[in-house]
C-alpha cells in the first residue's frame, strides 16, 4: 500500500512537471473563439494608436468601420494605445496574467500593432541635433528586435495559434516631421531622424516576415503626399485627422479578402 501510494504520487508529480512545461506558452482559457461572422479588431501600441493630440477618431475605429463596409460583417474594434508605451513595455502588459491587452489580444482574430518608435525616445535630442550616430542607439535597437519577435510569439500564443490577422505598420518618422521639424532641426538631425525611421522600419518589416503577419508601409504614403504637414498634427509628431485616415486605408488595403482560416503554423 505504500509502494502504490509513492508510486501515485510520483506519477502526479510528473504529470503537473509535464502540463506545466506544455502549458508554459499558452494561456488556456483566456482565448474565446468569435461567433460565426464576427470580427473582433485590438489594436495595439503607442501614442499613435490611441490618437493623441488629433482630437479625431483614431485609425482604428477608422479602420474597422471601412472593414465592416468591405466585409459585410460586424467589427467590433478595441484600441488599446497608450501614449509613451515602448516595445517593452508593451510585451510586458502582454504577459500580464488577465490583463485588458492579454484578454482583448486573445479574443481578437485581427490584431493591428505599431510599436517602436518610444524604445528611441531618450537619443531624442542626439538623434534630431545630429551628433547620435548609429551607435548610440544599438542597444536599444537591439533590444526592438528581440522585443518584436517576442511580441509576435505573444500574440499568437494569446490567439492559441488559431486564425489571426496581424497587421503590423511602420512609422513615416519615429520623432517629428513637416514644417515642426523643419524649424527646430539642422539638416544633420533631419537626416538621422529619417535614417533611424528606416533601420527601425526594417527591423519591424523584418519581424513580420520572419512570422505569421503582415507589413505595412506607412513611410512611402506619408513621404509621397505633396505635403506631409497636411497629415500632422500641430506637435508635427502625431498624424491629424487626415493622417489616420491614410493610415487606416493603407492597412485595409493590406488585409486580406477573406480573412484567413487557417491556423498559425509556427511555434
Amino acid at each position: 500500500m505504500i509502494q502504490t501510494t509513492r508510486r501515485l504520487a510520483v506519477g502526479l508529480i510528473v504529470l503537473i512537471v509535464v502540463t506545466v512545461i506544455s502549458g508554459a506558452d499558452t494561456v488556456s482559457g483566456v482565448f474565446k473563439p468569435l461567433p460565426a461572422g464576427q470580427i473582433h479588431v485590438v489594436a495595439l501600441g503607442d501614442s499613435v494608436t490611441s490618437g493623441s493630440n488629433c482630437n479625431c477618431s483614431a485609425f482604428p475605429q477608422m479602420y474597422g468601420d471601412q472593414l465592416q463596409d468591405r466585409d459585410v460583417a460586424t467589427v467590433a474594434v478595441t484600441n488599446l494605445g497608450v501614449g509613451g508605451l515602448d516595445s517593452s513595455g508593451l510585451l510586458q502588459t502582454l504577459n500580464q496574467p488577465d490583463s485588458a491587452t492579454q484578454v482583448d489580444t486573445a479574443a481578437a482574430n485581427v490584431v493591428l500593432l505599431t510599436i517602436g518608435a518610444n524604445d528611441f525616445g531618450d537619443h531624442h535630442d542626439d538623434v534630431t541635433s545630429g551628433q547620435c550616430t548609429a551607435d548610440c542607439v544599438s542597444d536599444e535597437f537591439e533590444q526592438l528586435t528581440v522585443n518584436l519577435g517576442k511580441i509576435l510569439g505573444r500574440i499568437h500564443a494569446l490567439r492559441n495559434n488559431q486564425p489571426t490577422t496581424i497587421l503590423v505598420t511602420g512609422y513615416w518618422n519615429v520623432f517629428e516631421d513637416g514644417d515642426v521639424a523643419a524649424r527646430q532641426y539642422p539638416a544633420s538631425g533631419l537626416q538621422a531622424s529619417d535614417q533611424l525611421t528606416l533601420r527601425t522600419n526594417g527591423a519591424i518589416a523584418a519581424a513580420a516576415a520572419a512570422d505569421d503577419a503582415t507589413y505595412v508601409d506607412i513611410y512611402t504614403p506619408f513621404k509621397d503626399s505633396s505635403n506631409i504637414t497636411s497629415l500632422l498634427a500641430a506637435d508635427g509628431d502625431h498624424p491629424n485627422a487626415a493622417g489616420h485616415a491614410l493610415i487606416a486605408s493603407v492597412l485595409l488595403a493590406a488585409t486580406p479578402n477573406p480573412l484567413p482560416t487557417s491556423p498559425h503554423q509556427g511555434g
